[in-house]
């Protein structure tokens, strides 16, 4: 079975949470990449970028993985700079977004600024792997107009119905051959593509073979063992993020009518344990944290019954981790879901009896 070596490949990890950033960087261990570079914010990585073209001891990523969410810069933020600004080495870079938050309204954003690969969390070795193979293996054209520059957003290439529609597309469109300078059209009907040579496949010594997707059977079980030593600290991540969930429902039972910034926050904690539960064993934590998420979300109730519908799903995700209940729980998870479901119901029949 053929398989990429990735050892002449350098990664670029930009994500805020340490546990996951870590995690991630021994991952790609594993895998073998040859150079990998992390920042915790898209702040860091965009000073970073620059630095670039000034150190010639740095070599520049070829891969870019960022999360979605962060402050002061966020994931989108990071990649509009990426594809746009002209300090940016390489604005044709493979980027690959990785968040909890993979929703329509996200996922859109996204491609509209050029992301390569939208990587859902929670994430398997796996599926990070399959998403690397893919960037390298089967890269899309960029396509620049006056309004979008990045690769070519259309999945499937489909052939037009006649012969003189392909002329026609080959007339409207300018084929370009080089990166070197990355000018956007000035007309809006003028459509570029990019068609470059795969240098990446080139560099992982595929140029003679088709690549799988499957991660080989020895990276597999390394990368497994992997996050199981991870997910051995996963509980006291966990632990540590419900009691910052458990403060600030306390803060904002004391702050009456001023709670915006208290639910934000919230929701925000949400959906890191959104994200990282079905990563490291714990779906159900994944469950119920995109339950105190899509709670949570901008314009929902701030009262107290609402307070207290935040603390039913912090004691749902804590006996999961007290009882350490892998995989779907069973009929305890079953159980365990019914009651949280019943504490929200409960919350909402005396917010409508008062």
């Amino acid at each position: 079975m053929d398989a990429f070596d990735f050892s002449r490949l350098g990664v670029f990890i930009v994500e805020d949470n340490n546990y996951v950033r870590e995690t991630l960087e021994n991952l790609l261990r594993h895998f073998r990449f040859g150079r990998i570079a992390v920042a915790s914010n898209g702040e860091e990585a965009i000073d970073y970028m620059k630095t670039l073209g000034s150190a010639s001891s740095i070599i520049a990523p070829d891969i870019v993985i960022s999360d979605l969410v962060m402050t002061p810069i966020n994931g989108l933020l990071f990649l509009r700079w990426m594809r746009t600004a002209k300090e940016s080495s390489n604005r044709m870079i493979p980027y690959i977004m990785l968040s909890g938050a993979a929703d329509g309204a996200y996922v859109n954003s996204a491609r509209d600024l050029g992301v390569t690969e939208f990587l859902a969390k929670p994430f398997s070795a796996a599926s990070v792997y399959r998403h690397l193979v893919k960037v390298i293996e089967a890269p899309r054209q960029f396509v620049t107009t006056t309004k979008y520059f990045g690769p070519d957003r259309r999945r499937q290439k489909q052939d037009p119905p006649g012969k003189e529609r392909r002329l026609k597309d080959e007339e409207d469109v300018t084929i370009v051959y080089s990166a070197e300078k990355v000018v956007k059209p000035k007309q809006p009907t003028d459509v570029w593509y990019f068609r470059l040579p795969n240098s990446l496949k080139e560099k992982a010594g595929g140029g003679g073979f088709k690549g799988t997707a499957e991660i080989p059977l020895d990276l597999l079980e390394e990368a497994e063992q992997q996050l199981e030593r991870a997910a051995l600290d996963f509980t006291t991540w966990a632990l540590d993020y419900l009691k910052k969930l458990s403060d600030l429902c306390d803060e904002a039972l004391e702050a009456a009518g001023k709670r915006g910034k208290h639910f934000q926050e919230i929701n925000l904690l949400a959906l890191e344990l959104r994200g990282q539960g079905g990563t490291f064993g714990y779906p159900l934590i994944t469950t119920f944290g995109k339950m105190l998420y899509d709670t949570t979300l901008e314009g929902c109730r701030e009262d107290d019954n609402a307070v207290g519908i935040v603390k039913s799903h912090i004691d749902a995700m804590r006996a999961v981790l007290r009882e350490k209940i892998a995989g779907d729980g069973g009929k305890t998870g079953r159980e365990l879901l019914a009651s949280l479901q019943k504490a929200i119901e409960s919350q909402e029949v005396d917010d409508k009896a008062n």
